[in-house]
């Protein structure tokens, strides 16, 4: 039995020969120079083998912990074991915001960044596309540092880990803001098709969770900027929540950030996960497809009419909006974009059939796929949907010749 790391969720294994743990850059420069194959795992929050590999597996986590506020450029500088929780605390006490954060607070910056992670807004881009600089560690060891407007930037952002591996990212940074989060329960489907727009642009940040079955959506989180005002008593019909919501229906919300309209500063409502509690179910698999925002009403309908096909394997599923970007691999690229992210229970083989009965009922409007979590879209098809795979297989080929930061995974999908 693999007595290595597994991802978060147990259901990887990871086949790595050695575990390497750097402190200094200068060790990690060392690693990458001596080490023939080589991934880099962050918090293991991903679903798939993207980060695995049965030579070097390099974890940043002990890396000593840099987070440099510039505030007269409006960024902040974090190295690549840096996690959500680490820069937001710190950011807060400067009295400063990340403007867009993941669901979890748990999860490291660079994991989230290489994979076109989002968190959720009309106008809240990929949380790739608040990185304003990057520095890799090449293959040869040396240290690339690219910036927002460089020829090759836009490739190198969302990479998959097939560039090289992130030491330093810069990150745009706005004045610290307060946020209050209000749930209301029960709204019917065709009511969100009805009105799809105007719910999803309602507020700062609005997340839709269903279990994709009957006729309604369980739940619809706003998190509203305090500066707007008072809350509605209910959405479109939906009735505020009495009591503290977890997205999964029968798990305990007092996990999650406050809620009840009570103000509190970004960092302790726009995650979906308070800092420092358990998040999400655990033992679970995850899976995310995104569409134009413009097909997001037929998507809807679609999925709600082979629910059956799919909801029984479900803990629970979210959609979110996400602002067009320009990094080249983004799920976002060049669209503003709808998420369909579905939390799956823990069995392998009913999770796969869901998984294909929910990318059929989305092919009519050419999803793409989040590259950390579970899809079985063959890489010829991704490739249609990821316009600039291409290109990127070319700055791939440039940078790292050799393919000392390929996997299988990478291999099968960019250069298959």
């Amino acid at each position: 039995m693999n007595a290595g790391p597994r991802n978060w969720a147990g259901n990887i294994a990871f086949a790595a020969r050695t575990v390497a743990r750097p402190r200094t850059i200068a060790e990690l420069q060392d690693i990458v120079r001596r080490s023939d194959k080589l991934r880099v795992l962050g918090s293991g929050h991903s679903f798939n083998t993207i980060a695995d590999t049965d030579d070097t597996l390099i974890i940043l986590s002990d890396l000593e912990r840099r987070i440099e506020i510039d505030s007269a450029a409006g960024t902040v500088s974090v190295d690549g074991g840096a996690t959500y929780a680490d820069v937001a605390l710190v950011l807060y006490a400067a009295g400063f915001a990340l403007p867009n954060v993941a669901s979890l607070p748990n999860i490291t910056i660079a994991g989230a960044v290489v994979t076109a992670t989002h968190g959720s807004g009309d106008a809240n881009r990929n949380l790739a596309a608040a990185v304003s600089g990057i520095k890799l560690v090449t293959a040869s060891g040396e240290i690339l540092s690219l910036d927002r407007g460089d020829a090759d930037f836009d490739g190198a952002v969302v990479s998959l880990g097939a560039l090289g591996v992130i030491c330093e990212l810069t990150l745009d940074i706005v004045p610290s803001f307060d946020v209050r989060q209000n749930v209301y329960l029960d709204l019917p489907v065709a009511t969100v098709i009805e009105n799809f727009d105007a719910l999803m642009s309602r507020a700062y940040s609005v997340s839709l969770f269903t279990r994709w079955q009957g006729a309604a959506i369980d739940q619809i989180w706003v998190k509203a900027l305090a500066s707007a005002g008072e809350p509605p008593v209910d959405v479109l019909g939906a009735r505020a929540a009495t009591r503290a919501c977890h997205p999964i229906p029968d798990m305990d919300g007092t996990n999650c950030t406050a809620q009840f309209g009570v103000v509190g500063p970004w960092h302790e409502r726009l995650f979906h996960f308070a800092i420092g509690n358990t998040a999400s179910a655990g033992a679970e698999l995850q899976s995310e497809f995104f569409v134009k925002r413009a097909d997001a009403p037929a998507a809807i309908a679609a999925l709600h009419t082979a629910q059956e096909q799919f909801s029984g394997a479900l803990f629970i599923s979210e959609i979110r909006s996400v602002a067009a970007d320009t990094l080249w691999l983004s799920s976002a690229y060049q669209q503003d974009t709808i998420g369909f992210h579905f939390t799956w229970r823990p069995d392998w083989e009913p999770a796969i059939a869901a998984v294909k009965a929910v990318e059929a009922a989305l092919s009519p409007f050419n999803p793409r796929p989040h590259w950390a979590k579970l899809f079985t879209l063959p890489p010829a098809v991704v490739e249609t949907r990821f316009k600039r795979i291409s290109d990127f297989r070319s700055l791939a080929q440039r940078l790292d010749p050799a393919g000392k930061f390929r996997n299988s995974f990478v291999t099968d999908l960019i250069f298959g």
